[in-house]
């Protein structure tokens, strides 16, 4: 402990000015939670496989018990929603599923809807209302790790690639039993790092009187991983993702936030009614492969990364089907400088691609690619306008546990021990050390290079 602090002192003064910008050292060196690149909590790195990249969901959102059949969700297209739930798994998962699989998974994804996959696993000892199966404070991190296994398995079985956030679905609990409190966070710590481990962001469903109120007091502590996202239920009608009660606004600030705002209530579009819960989203959601054909009329190159100066790992015939996953910035080619991220990891020119723009981003039928990273500076982290503290600042610091959607990395000034800034999916760049990526001196796959 002395010898971390003291190694926190001395880096102070070097990295002022991509930390604070104008504050003084001396007020720095007063601010608690000072952190290196996190390699334990509550900032644990995911370990993004090469095919891999999150997703990020705004707008509206409904959950509803049992998965809708596809024509449901082409009924809902003329709706205010773009985000469904699914209850993907769990030994305390309510309704059967005879809609949902692989295939619904890719038609609902193909149809412009995003998934937001929830899994009712073990509940607290203390839950509110029907008799569940349960984990206490003495079990509760073994079934955490093993829901969460559980969960990827099922995840992986419906096309719901790494990258993807899955929600642990956390009932109303009493919270005046001290035990089940620290449950729930042994729980949902195990849970957290067992998804990072194996590539997925961590979510949770929680009520705004018990778990949401025990998870935001735990925010900071270093026993326990950090979700990346909560989704909290208060049914006021009010679909403010700010002002949650007991629960800052700088906690979970970026991306990382859902409300399900109305209870049960039936909705009708295009002649199909449901009965639905509502819900208001600015979350990491699933990922999930987008088929295109190659239009190229000779075979087309798949590289290791976005240009035509990375090695070329296999060739897909004209006419033939890619699976994309996202798409980032590369070598221009032709009209565009668009490159589609296979399922397998690969990189391929959009410009042979059938995506629905040839020279730009198909931002409404598929995501940019994203690689998030919390961000674990225990005092807000500055966002520049470029890779290095001699650029301006840009836009609100990102507080601690922030997400860091990152899209690229870089080489700009060298900020205590690393030279490598991550440029993040709205322009801004951060450097890579006060971000929870694989490696806090250098660069961390699979996220891209910067063209």
């Amino acid at each position: 402990m002395d010898r971390q602090a003291t190694r926190q002192r001395s880096r102070a003064a070097r990295v002022i000015a991509a930390r604070i910008g104008a504050a003084s050292a001396a007020s720095m060196l007063i601010v608690s939670g000072l952190t290196s690149s996190a390699v334990a909590e509550p900032e644990t790195p995911v370990t993004y496989p090469k095919g891999a990249s999150a997703t990020r969901a705004g707008g509206l959102g409904f959950d509803t018990c049992t998965a809708p059949s596809l024509s449901t969700l082409r009924a809902w297209r003329s709706s205010s929603f773009s985000t469904v739930n699914v209850y993907f798994g769990g030994i305390n998962r309510g309704c059967r599923q005879p809609q949902l699989s692989r295939t619904w998974v890719r038609e609902a994804t193909a149809m412009g809807w995003k998934l937001m996959p929830t899994y009712v696993g073990r509940q607290p000892s203390c839950v509110i209302g029907r008799p569940m199966h349960t984990f206490s404070r003495s079990d509760a991190a073994s079934f955490g790790r093993s829901n969460a296994r559980d969960a990827i398995k099922h995840a992986r079985n419906l096309g719901l690639l790494p990258g993807s956030a899955l929600y642990a679905d956390i009932e109303h609990y009493d919270r005046s039993k001290q035990d089940c409190r620290i449950a729930v966070r042994r729980y949902i710590s195990e849970w957290t790092k067992t998804l990072h481990a194996s590539g997925y962001l961590s979510g949770v469903y929680v009520h705004h009187a018990s778990g949401l109120r025990d998870l935001s007091d735990s925010y900071t502590s270093s026993k326990y991983a950090r979700p990346d996202a909560v989704w909290m239920a208060k049914w006021d009608r009010d679909t403010s993702l700010t002002g949650w009660p007991r629960t800052p606004n700088s906690r979970w600030a970026h991306a990382q936030r859902a409300k399900q705002y109305r209870g049960e209530h039936k909705v009708t579009y295009g002649g199909a009614t449901l009965k639905i819960d509502s819900n208001s989203i600015d979350a990491p959601v699933a990922t999930v492969a987008r088929a295109y054909r190659v239009t190229s009329s000779t075979p087309l190159n798949a590289r290791k990364g976005p240009g035509t100066s990375y090695p070329a790992v296999r060739n897909h015939a004209p006419g033939s089907t890619v699976s994309v996953i996202c798409q980032g910035r590369g070598q221009k080619i032709g009209s565009t400088s668009v490159w589609n991220r296979l399922s397998n990891g690969s990189w391929v020119s959009d410009r042979y691609v059938s995506t629905p723009s040839s020279s730009g981003f198909s931002t409404a039928a598929v995501p940019r690619c994203a690689y998030p990273g919390q961000v674990t500076s225990g005092i807000p982290l500055n966002a520049r306008s470029g890779p290095g503290t001699s650029h301006r600042l840009s836009g609100n610091p990102l507080p601690r546990g922030s997400l860091a959607w990152i899209t690229c990395q870089t080489k700009g000034s060298a900020v205590d021990g690393t030279s490598v800034w991550n440029r993040l999916t709205d322009g801004r760049w951060v450097s890579d050390r006060y971000v929870s990526t694989r490696s806090g001196s250098s660069w961390s796959a699979p996220v891209p290079r910067c063209p």
